[in-house]
């Protein structure tokens, strides 16, 4: 009866006759670089129609329309991926309900509004920053995690070296090729997390820097109203 005969050059046959561990690390970090490339495309998603949602409603507001009436237009048909909608519903929202109440200081409606827009575009900032932690933790431990299947390998590798009647690199160069295989996967988990958290950070602070902008000079014109108003 002829020897089984272990094919090592192929990265399948690498991985299927690594130890436990090594398969277990493996596993780990096959899961995690899939969940990255999930989220990847689904923030990536995300922020550009937040990007195009922005530019279109920013449009809409400058051109001239009645704020009552693109009030109502947004609350009739609302876009749930305009972080910079929810923002002006939100101020004009306050705004409309404190000029209803006879008697209120106009610095206190603008006080109360101001205090609306920074709800507003704290809940867009959460909403932007979801999945980024994940991401992080990702592109900071799989190199980690992938060492440690590497140096577990190694180990199982030498101690198998021991026990063998001639050492010879045929002997060895099969068990390292297995425990780098781990290392390889971590890099290739966490390269793209990095890269992606990094893209998505500056996208996102973009994003949230021009949602403040919005608020700046919506606040400016509703205070122009109020006072114009008052005269």
């Amino acid at each position: 009866m002829e020897p089984t005969v272990v094919d090592h050059s192929s990265m399948w046959s690498l991985v299927s006759n690594a130890s436990v561990v090594v398969q277990l690390v493996i596993l780990v970090l096959v899961a995690a670089s899939v969940t990255s490339w999930v989220m990847i495309f689904q923030r990536s998603n995300l922020l550009r129609a937040g990007r195009r949602a922005l530019e279109s409603f920013e449009e809409r507001f400058w051109s001239g329309i009645d704020l009552s009436k693109l009030y109502r237009q947004a609350g009739s048909n609302p876009d749930p991926d305009s972080g910079v909608e929810q923002i002006f519903r939100a101020g004009f929202k306050e705004f409309s309900r404190l000029r209803q109440q006879p008697g209120v200081d106009p610095e206190a409606v603008m006080e109360d509004v101001a205090r609306a827009l920074r709800v507003a575009i704290s809940r867009e900032e959460e909403k932007l920053e979801q999945s980024l932690p994940f991401l992080a933790t990702v592109g900071s431990v799989s190199p980690y995690i992938g060492l440690f299947g590497t140096v577990w390998g190694i180990m199982n590798s030498f101690r198998g070296l021991a026990q063998a009647q001639q050492a010879t690199l045929a002997t060895v160069a099969p068990g390292i090729a297995e425990a780098l295989i781990a290392t390889a996967i971590g890099l290739f988990a966490a390269i793209p997390a990095v890269i992606a958290y990094n893209r998505f950070a500056a996208r996102g602070e973009t994003l949230i820097s021009r949602y403040y902008t919005f608020a700046d000079e919506f606040q400016a014109i509703l205070h122009r109203k109020v006072h114009t108003s008052e005269e």
